[in-house]
């Protein structure tokens, strides 16, 4: 199966997309919802907590709140909405198909194994990317290689790469050909980049969620998806 993305990844298995929803809740599921469907107890800002019924407008916190509560459902769709972008952030980063299947999974089952103790701390997308790049770094010093220079290193020199133009890397490939320089642009780049590039595009998070999820400043990450968005535009530019 192939994920549709401005970066996709082909092919996918099937049994990689449905391994965590397969999973059910342990015992008999968590006690009910205490009042009000389920209402969340924990604030943060910027966040809405009304969702009465199961739906598009139920935020990712809410799901999670509903999950941990006991309704399975609530993680169908939390799933649904966040396996294509993980999958490929991982499938990129690890650069192994059987490890990032196994990444993969790892990661739901965290959530899953940790949803009684779930509170909300930050945005969903943050603590799913926060695992999930805990478990890649995990991956990373078990491998022979060991944990890349580019976690340890400022990015590399900017001074030779062009300047901001406005335009975005993604949006310059218009074809298939444009597409797969891209795409190997993107395998490129130094994994503490890349990882920044990810999630932006394909998670849709802001620098400051970036930093939380990687466990570095502000400032650090913003070097990091500067110099990626400098190096791919670099590439990009050979084509046009």
């Amino acid at each position: 199966m192939v994920v549709n993305s401005t970066l996709a990844v082909r092919p996918a298995t099937p049994g990689m997309e449905t391994a965590a929803r397969n999973v059910p809740p342990d015992g008999g599921g968590t006690p009910a919802a205490r009042g009000g469907g389920g209402a969340a107890l924990f604030k943060h800002p910027g966040i809405q907590y009304a969702c009465g019924t199961m739906d598009a407008s139920c935020s990712d916190e809410q799901l999670m709140l509903k999950y941990r509560d006991g309704d399975a459902a609530a993680f169908e769709i939390l799933y649904l909405r966040h396996k294509g972008p993980l999958f490929r952030y991982l499938r990129r980063q690890c650069g192994n198909a059987a490890t990032c299947e196994e990444l993969f999974q790892d990661v739901w089952m965290k959530i899953i194994q940790a949803r009684e103790r779930y509170t909300v701390q930050a945005k969903f997308t943050t603590y799913l990317y926060h695992i999930a790049h805990n478990r890649l770094i995990d991956f990373y010093r078990r491998n022979s290689k060991g944990l890349p220079a580019s976690y340890d290193q400022e990015p590399p020199d900017m001074d030779s790469l062009p300047a901001d133009d406005g335009r975005e890397p993604e949006r310059q490939a218009h074809n298939e050909k444009t597409l797969e320089q891209l795409e190997r642009l993107v395998d490129e780049l130094p994994e503490a980049q890349r990882e920044a590039f990810l999630m932006r595009e394909q998670a849709g998070m802001s620098l400051d969620e970036i930093a939380e999820a990687t466990g570095v400043n502000r400032e650090t990450a913003k070097s990091r998806l500067r110099y990626a968005v400098a190096k791919l535009r670099q590439g990009m530019s050979r084509l046009s």
